[in-house]
Parts: C-alpha cells; sequence; structure tokens
C-alpha cells in the first residue's frame, strides 16, 4: 500500500514553477525552450518533407493502394467469372457477354440494382445472394479505403486553392498543420467537391450516351448513386455499361464517405462543444473532492489535468490504472520514480 501512493505521489506531483529562481535560471530555461522548439520545427520540418517526398513513404502509398486494387480486380474478376457462366440464367437488357457481367457485379456489389439484368434460376439467384453479402462486407472496406486515400490526396490541393483565392502565401509547414488541424472538415468538403463533379460528369454522359433528358438523366443519377436504383432508367448501351462499371463504383462511395465524414463533422463539433464547456464552468466544492485523488484536501496541478481529462472523456479511470501498472513495473526499487537504473533493470528482468 506504501509503494503504491509513493507512485501515485510521483504521478502527481506538481510540476516545479517554471517562473521562479534566479534571473540566470530563468533565462537558460527561456534559451533551452527557445533551443528545442527551434529543434522541434525542424524535425517537424523534416518529417513533413520526408513523409510526402520520400521515396519509400510515396512507394508504401503506392504498394498499399496496389493492394486495394488487386483485391477489387479479384473481387470482380471472380464475380465477373461466375456471372458470365450463368449469363443464359440472367435476363433482360443485353449488350456483351463479359460487359454485361461486370456491370451485374458492380450494380449487385453496390447494392444498385437497377433491374435491367435480374437472376431467372435458382442457381443465379443464390450466386446474386452470395456476392451482394460478400460485397457489402468485402467491397466496401476495399473501396472505403481506396477513397479514403484518393481524398488524403486531394486535401492538400483544397487547402492550397482555398489559400491561393484568398491571396495568403503559406509556407508547407503551415499548410499540414492546418490540414491536420481541420482534417474532418477538408475530407468533407473535397468529398462534396469530388460528388458533385461525379453527378455532373454521370449527369451530361446520359444526356448525350443514353440519350435522355436532362431532368431524366439527373433522377438516374441521384436513383444509382443512393443505391435507390427503381430501374425505370438505368445503362442499357455498350459504351453506356462500361462506363457504369467505373462511375457507379466510384459515385456511391463517394456520397457514403460524405456522409460518414458528416457524421465525424458532426460529432467533433459536439466534442469541441463540450470541451469547451467544461473548462469554462465553475468549479464546485464536489468538483475538488472528485479530483483529490490523492485524498490530501490539496488538489495539485496534476490531479487538476487529470480531472479535467477524465470529464472530457480523453482519459478514464482504466486508462490511468493501466498506466499505473505500467509505472509499477518499470520503477524496480519502489522509489516512485523512475530513473535510467530501473529502466536497464526492467530491461534484464
Amino acid at each position: 500500500m506504501g509503494t503504491d501512493h509513493e507512485a501515485k505521489e510521483a504521478l502527481l506531483s506538481e510540476a516545479p514553477d517554471p517562473f521562479q529562481g534566479s534571473e540566470k535560471t530563468t533565462l537558460q530555461r527561456r534559451r533551452n525552450r527557445q533551443s528545442i522548439t527551434s529543434s522541434t520545427n525542424r524535425q517537424e520540418q523534416n518529417g513533413n518533407r520526408e513523409y510526402y517526398d520520400t521515396p519509400d513513404m510515396a512507394a508504401k502509398q503506392q504498394f498499399s493502394l496496389n493492394q486495394v486494387m488487386i483485391l477489387l480486380a479479384i473481387y470482380l474478376g471472380g464475380g465477373t467469372l461466375c456471372f458470365y457462366l450463368v449469363r443464359n440464367q440472367i435476363s433482360g437488357r443485353k449488350t456483351n457477354g463479359i460487359l454485361d457481367a461486370v456491370y451485374f457485379c458492380v450494380v449487385t456489389m453496390t447494392t444498385v440494382g437497377y433491374g435491367d439484368l435480374v437472376p431467372n434460376t435458382v442457381l443465379a439467384k443464390l450466386l446474386a445472394c452470395a456476392y451482394v453479402f460478400t460485397g457489402l462486407a468485402l467491397g466496401g472496406l476495399i473501396l472505403g479505403k481506396a477513397a479514403d486515400y484518393i481524398v488524403e490526396k486531394q486535401e492538400l490541393l483544397l487547402v492550397r486553392a482555398m489559400h491561393i483565392m484568398r491571396e495568403n502565401d503559406v509556407c508547407p509547414t503551415e499548410l499540414l498543420k492546418e490540414v491536420e488541424t481541420h482534417k474532418v472538415k477538408y475530407k468533407f468538403g473535397t468529398s462534396a467537391v469530388i460528388l458533385f463533379v461525379l453527378v455532373i460528369v454521370g449527369t451530361v454522359f446520359l444526356c448525350s450516351v443514353e440519350d435522355l433528358q436532362v431532368m431524366d438523366a439527373f433522377y438516374c443519377v441521384c436513383s444509382t448513386i443512393t443505391t435507390l436504383g427503381y430501374g425505370d432508367e438505368s445503362f442499357s448501351t455498350g459504351v453506356g455499361r462500361i462506363f457504369a462499371v467505373f462511375w457507379i463504383l466510384g459515385s456511391t462511395i463517394c456520397l457514403a464517405q460524405l456522409f460518414l465524414y458528416l457524421a465525424e463533422l458532426y460529432t467533433e463539433s459536439r466534442q469541441r462543444s463540450l470541451v469547451k464547456w467544461i473548462l469554462t464552468r465553475k468549479l464546485t466544492s464536489s468538483d475538488l473532492e472528485a479530483a483529490d485523488l490523492d485524498h490530501d484536501k490539496v488538489v495539485s496541478a496534476a490531479e487538476f489535468v487529470l480531472y479535467k481529462l477524465k470529464e472530457m472523456d480523453k482519459i478514464s479511470q482504466e486508462d490511468i490504472s493501466v498506466l499505473m501498472e505500467s509505472f509499477k513495473e518499470l520503477d524496480v526499487d519502489h522509489s516512485g520514480t523512475l530513473t535510467s537504473s530501473d529502466l536497464i533493470s526492467s530491461q534484464s528482468a
């Protein structure tokens, strides 16, 4: 019990006031802080530059995207083969056997289901059921990762364009910081722009290739990207279905990502409001009692910080308990502090 209490006191002990002490000490600390800040900024700039510019990181990103594309190709390839073999058991408006099989895979995995191609035997229906369930699980995950990758690649372009419009020059480091600070907001904005472009492209294509009226084309686009798919308007030509294979994948997933980022944005906004309320509300005697973790009738700075973090749901009592257990394991000499000898002893144990 004594050891636990000492460890807790060490964890919650108040840091020395940096403004106390002699003027010489204060100046030295200030120089040290400036040196650390300068070094950190250099490391951060170098880190950002390395992250975006080094061949290794670019190769890793490309490798990750290649994995996604390979999985998607295997998934669509397997489905295309199955539905091509049972093409005579699928009725509807047909163009080319292979093209129709790919098109049927896409409208099935995205749950668009126009109804222009319909399985009419037990085997074909079972294949369609298996493929749509697999598509919901695997296709959503694969395409979601691909969409995230594409959106993240466009974030910097969006923020840079915004600064150009404001005629405000900004260095790459500040640009990266702004993107990281408002990451969800810029992802939402980027997804909205991409979706808007896809809607325009789809509408124009349906008007020019499928000979639909503008309102009918827009209606078909909306029913497609929301996976409503009534089937009264769809892609019926060979060229249209080639376009649909890529456009339906991109537009449906982009809309799903847009709603995901919108939900994240709402959650983030509520979290910021909660944090602001917690930091500005007046403390009560019950708050002080709850914050006094070592029950010494005094709330230290560390206790106050821990209490506020718990109140903001940024850390839980379970997290603190786990950290304390880790601290006790590292504190080999049970002094309530960690030293180099503790680390050496714990590594050799």
